[in-house]
């Protein structure tokens, strides 16, 4: 009632990770990834495509994580690099370093590293020499 999520998760599923799959190996992905089970590897999105990476209470990933927009209830363990949004749900736990420009986070959810904003950059000054 007082405020409106300002972004948009889409919840189109493009890559489903099932709950007794493995990978092992880097994965790049493009749409909407949904992971259930482990990737022992980075998930990297295509940077031409703005992607939505879902990690489900059961989902795990061992390695770098980079998307437009991640829903997170499970388990990171690397750092995690979220270009436009991150929620981080009550089961979410992060084990490394967490880049960010728009973040939410629930009650219960951990993150054991540093938070970094990825906001707009500052405006170059420029000083004056003295005379």
């Amino acid at each position: 009632m007082f405020f409106k999520k300002s972004v948009h998760i889409d919840s189109h599923i493009d890559t489903l990770v099932g709950h007794e799959t493995q990978i092992h190996g880097n994965m790049q992905f493009a749409g909407g990834l949904r992971v259930d089970g482990l990737i022992a590897g980075n998930v990297i999105e295509k940077r031409e495509h703005p992607s939505t990476l879902i990690i489900s209470e059961n989902g795990t990933i061992n390695g770098a994580v980079e998307a437009s927009k991640v829903v997170l209830n499970g388990l990171i363990r690397g750092p995690v690099k979220a270009s436009v949004f991150i929620e981080l749900q009550s089961k979410a736990r992060i084990v490394g370093d967490l880049y960010y420009k728009s973040l939410e986070m629930h009650t219960g959810a951990v993150i054991e590293g540093k938070l970094i904003y990825l906001g707009e950059q500052p405006p170059e000054v420029t000083v004056p020499e003295l005379t």
